[in-house]
């Protein structure tokens, strides 16, 4: 049957009231106003063109990575784990950085991330906020929000009003990509995490007429998919009906909860507490929302670190491939038919774009690394868990089962979920440690019901382990296309039906014995590999073997079973060939999805025919075996990376074999340190010259900011407009002789720091700690000449705006800059103030890179961090020299690069950490490449020293500009020490050279001061 043919029949049948299905009524729900039947659901599963889909999902944030040709990269690397979805944030501040002015455009438009996704086969569940917290600034939100009176994230007619141009912007934007129009979008979440609340709420919380105005917004907009919502934790808030919360009016389409069972602390990575698995998952949710499918729309792929914490890598330990086996099996055993990883590729906070909390890298030790690179234990075992759910379609129909310790098995240390086949014979069990954070393996024996009878396996010797902080699937009366898996304890990988035999791919972790039955009546005959023991039994084969690395191939009848262990597996790779249907690239179950079984190492990216040719794609980084399972008939030739192979065909099999050579490339890095450097002083505002005329005054009496004024005038950065990076002030007054200190209480998020001059003279810092968003600080000044005129000048790093996870909180209207302060002698009102931050604040310059990149550093307002500053006149001056005073210096240069093409080759700035005197330096800086700000380092605090900064904003293949602001926040300078570029994994590719993201040159800026 033609596939259209069979998606228009599905598609009728999609309509019906109810559907039988063993024996279970499943009403198909639509979106509520039947805008579309397109993308359906029931309390089973989403339904794509009326087929069952099980969601495995991840998160990518296209503007964490400003590079739009990379992000085909990155969706091709989900995709090839067995993924069918990607959930995506937008991030409001970056596309409507001045009330009103809404921009999109470049890095941030979402035409070429949606195109990239429908190119790879990749569904996407559009999270546009207005609110997404995702440790950004402001949790997403603009600056300017802290300007509006009304209580964020409610009913508030200002905050209403303030998000309508966002919302019909974007919402337009993402309408057009619904799959309904053709496009990748099948869901969209309103809001984000609407959970919990703080003191009194506007409207009161949770408040329905909120959420069903975000949700007419988007309506309006034209979004007809279904609405699903991410509770924080399983609540029920806005679930279909009124089982929790007793209204309708902003019900969802289909509930969903997150969860973040290991939560945030990296510190110590191999320690599971006692009672973090949630058991409760399933039973909560009949409860909350029977009605709808089990739907984890964030669930635990890494975690974020703050500033002075232990690093990513800490936190890819933590959740770990261990952590995967036990927590994610632990979804499936609960029933979810949408599980979304947060994050399965993180990024990078560039140019100010993250909140307070943390650091430049936002890798959230993910599966995919800041990088793209794939060297993570825990992206293999996902890819593992991935294509066993996609070639298990019975799983999303089946009914759980109660949980037991020893009820199916001989331990009653091993504790087991059913999962009962519902209008299929299949039936599933997890099985894992009674204590799931178990660190010691145990033996055991399975006893189960199948349709042969009921038995104890293995049956043919020996026992089952079960390892360490482990958890397994084993299957019964598993149909793959025909032929019946009676059992099986070893894990399926995946199975394809081809021509002229079915393949199955089953693994098991190192030295454990499995077991596996087909009903057959065919004897089974091993071909390849030894150490399997086989039998018939009443019809069916038995086979038995202790887990090895060497492969075994087993045949029984047109079935070839191919037995791995755990590692090489790893190995495998399972991509789909394109269609020319309106399903294109997106994986199905409909019919047979044309597929090929591939062992090839580090990446397979996709698969097509051209001719008689079978060409694979992907990466690779070492020299290795190449096989080929299921090559279609019509293929004579085989190419990889376009590059013809010469293969072997096992005559019995019929796989195809052959080696795939890897040559490491010649690689020419500049040293840094012996760059031609420039230098600029970058606080010019100290200098008894300097004209601050141009600057904004502060005469705001009044805000809107809760904090209230402390001071005569406001000096809250965001009351004028500035609400990025870095924020300087000057304070002028008349001496009279009695002023002995100055106090100052300065605000600017965790790990910020502050250093105050008077006139040139310095008079300390603020060096910053990681808990600190803000600190009070007293200097001593100096004698002064009674009826002198003299200025403060106030530098305050600002890193980002507070997020707004609760409401009524509005803690995003937490201030930067000077909150208070005291001059001895003299009455607040006798000091006038001025202040900057970028050059135009809100009216920003630089439209290119955004509203967030840049901030109030000198250089920064001159535009001098981009390509070809006007430098010929400039001192020479090295970082790696730095300093020997107090201040702020800007350090410019370039290099060139000529890396080799057909190389994906990850490029990382390290600073190497400073000491002087013996004592760690209290100095922080700044990277800038091409305009573009990768990186704020902070040498006192941590724990970042390492800035990949991607192709595309390196030019592999041409000049580049280096830029480095070094601010000493001691009275004895500072330097960079061991500041190095350096290659990560070097992979030859099949990615095409990236285009560079779009960098204006400099142009001198009318005003710039």
């Amino acid at each position: 049957m033609k596939l259209s043919g069979a998606l228009t029949i599905l598609g009728l049948a999609a309509q019906a009231v109810a559907l039988a299905i063993g024996g279970k009524q499943m009403h198909v729900e639509r979106e509520s106003d039947g805008l579309q039947n397109i993308v359906t659901y029931d309390e089973h599963s989403l339904m794509v063109y009326g087929e069952r889909i099980m969601v495995f999902s991840g998160e990518f944030h296209p503007y964490r990575l400003p590079v739009p040709d990379l992000w085909l990269d990155v969706f091709q690397k989900i995709k090839a784990l067995g993924f069918n979805a990607v959930s995506f944030y937008v991030h409001w501040a970056l596309l409507e950085g001045k009330h009103g002015h809404y921009s999109a455009e470049g890095v941030f438009a979402f035409e070429p991330f949606f195109a990239a996704a429908k190119e790879a086969g990749i569904y996407l569940i559009a999270r546009p906020g207005p609110y997404i917290n995702a440790e950004s600034s402001g949790g997403g939100f603009p600056g300017w929000l802290q300007r509006i009176k009304g209580q964020l994230r409610t009913r508030a007619p200002d905050y209403l009003a303030a998000t309508d141009n966002y919302v019909a912007n974007i919402g337009a934007t993402i309408a057009k990509a619904q799959i309904t129009n053709g496009g990748p979008v099948i869901l969209l979440q309103p809001e984000n995490e609407y959970s919990g609340s703080t003191g009194n709420v506007t409207g009161g919380f949770p408040d329905p007429v909120y959420f069903a105005y975000v949700k007419k917004q988007y309506r309006d907009a034209g979004i007809i998919v279904p609405f699903i919502s991410n509770d924080a934790w399983a609540q029920g808030l806005f679930a279909p009906g009124d089982v929790v919360d007793g209204t309708t009016e902003g019900d969802v389409d289909i509930y969903g909860h997150d969860s973040y069972p290991l939560g945030f602390n990296c510190a110590d990575p191999y320690t599971w507490p006692s009672g973090d698995l949630p058991t409760y998952f399933h039973s909560t949710h009949e409860q909350q929302s029977p009605s709808t499918f089990y739907s984890l729309d964030e669930f635990q792929g890494g975690s974020f670190d703050p500033w002075g914490g232990l690093g990513f890598a800490q936190c890819s330990i933590l959740l770990n491939m261990e952590f995967e086996r036990v927590f994610y099996k632990n979804d499936f055993a609960s029933g979810a038919a949408l599980l979304s990883l947060y994050m399965i590729f993180g990024g990078t906070n560039w140019g100010n774009l993250g909140h307070p909390g943390g650091y430049t890298s936002y890798d959230y030790g993910a599966a995919i690394t800041e990088n793209r690179e794939l060297f993570r234990e825990k992206y293999s075992e996902l890819k593992l868990e991935a294509n066993f759910m996609k070639v298990s379609p019975a799983y999303l129909t089946a009914s759980v089962g109660n949980g037991v310790n020893g009820q199916y098995t001989s331990s009653s240390s091993v504790f087991t979920t059913p999962l009962w086949g519902n209008g299929s014979a299949t039936n599933f069990y997890v099985v894992r440690h009674s204590n799931y954070a178990e660190e010691t393996s145990l033996t055991y024996k399975f006893h189960v019901s199948t349709s042969k009878g009921t038995f104890t396996i293995p049956q043919l010797g020996g026992s089952l382990t079960l390892s360490a902080r482990d958890s397994k699937w084993h299957v019964t009366d598993y149909d793959l296309g025909g032929t019946t898996l009676l059992y099986s304890t070893a894990e399926i990988f995946t199975w394809k039906k081809f021509a002229t035999k079915t393949a199955l791919v089953v693994y098991g972790g190192p030295g454990e014995t499995h077991e596996l039955a087909v009903i057959s009546t065919s004897a089974a005959k091993v071909i390849e590999g030894t150490g399997v023991t086989s039998q018939s039994i009443n019809g069916t084969a038995v086979l038995n073997w202790q887990t090895s690395s060497t492969r075994r191939v087993v045949q029984i009848g047109s079935l070839f079973v191919y037995i791995l262990d755990r590692n090489s597996a790893y190995n495998y790779w399972v991509p789909d060939f394109v269609r020319t249907d309106e399903l294109g690239a997106y994986s199905t179950n409909i019919g047979n999805m044309t597929s090929v079984i591939v062992e090839a190492g580090y990446l397979v990216r996709s698969v097509y025919i051209e001719g008689t040719a079978l060409h694979i794609d992907g990466d690779l980084n070492a020299t290795v075996p190449i096989k080929v399972i299921g090559a279609p008939a019509s293929t004579k030739d085989l190419h990889f990376n376009s590059q013809k192979l010469d293969f072997t065909v096992d005559p019995v099999t019929g796989d195809w074999s052959s080696t795939l050579q890897y040559t490491a490339p010649t690689l020419n890095l500049p040293d840094l340190s012996s760059l031609d450097w420039k230098y600029v002083d970058d606080l010019p505002e100290i200098q008894s010259t300097y004209d601050d005329s141009a600057w904004t005054v502060a005469n705001h009496t009044t805000s809107n900011n809760p904090w209230g004024l402390q001071t005569p005038v406001s000096l809250y950065a965001s009351d004028y407009g500035y609400n990025t990076g870095v924020l300087i002030y000057r304070g002028h007054f008349v001496a009279n002789g009695k002023e002995s200190s100055f106090q100052v209480y300065t605000q600017g998020g965790s790990a910020y720091g502050s250093s105050v001059w008077l006139n040139s003279t310095y008079l300390g810092s603020w060096p910053g700690i990681d808990a600190s968003s803000g600190h009070t600080d007293t200097y001593t000044v100096p004698n002064l000449v009674s009826g002198k005129t003299y200025v403060i000048t106030v530098v305050v790093d600002n890193n980002g705006l507070d997020e707004n996870w609760t409401t009524g909180s509005d803690e995003m209207k937490d201030p930067r800059g000077i909150i208070n302060y005291q001059l001895s002698g003299h009455s607040q009102s006798d000091v006038t103030w001025k202040l900057t931050g970028n050059l135009g604040g809100e009216d920003y310059i630089d439209q290119t890179r955004g509203p967030l990149n840049e901030g109030g550093l000198y250089a920064e307002r001159q535009g001098f961090t981009q390509p070809y500053p006007p430098n010929l006149k400039w001192a020479s001056g090295n970082p790696l020299t730095g300093i020997s005073t107090a201040g702020i210096a800007f350090y410019q240069a370039d290099f060139s690069l000529d890396l080799p093409d057909d190389y994906d080759i990850p490029l990382t700035f390290n600073f190497g950490n400073t000491t002087m005197n013996g004592a760690t330096a209290d100095y922080r800086a700044q990277l800038w490449v091409n305009g573009y700000q990768f990186g704020k380092y902070a040498n006192n605090i941590g724990p970042q020293s390492s800035f990949p900064v991607p192709q595309g904003i390196l030019d592999y293949h041409g000049k580049n500009w280096l830029a480095i602001e070094l601010w000493a926040e001691q009275a004895t300078g500072a330097h960079l020490t061991d500041f190095t570029l350096q290659a990560g994994t070097v992979a030859w590719t099949s990615m095409p050279r990236p285009a560079m993201a779009p960098m204006p040159s400099y142009t001198q800026r009318p005003g710039a001061y």
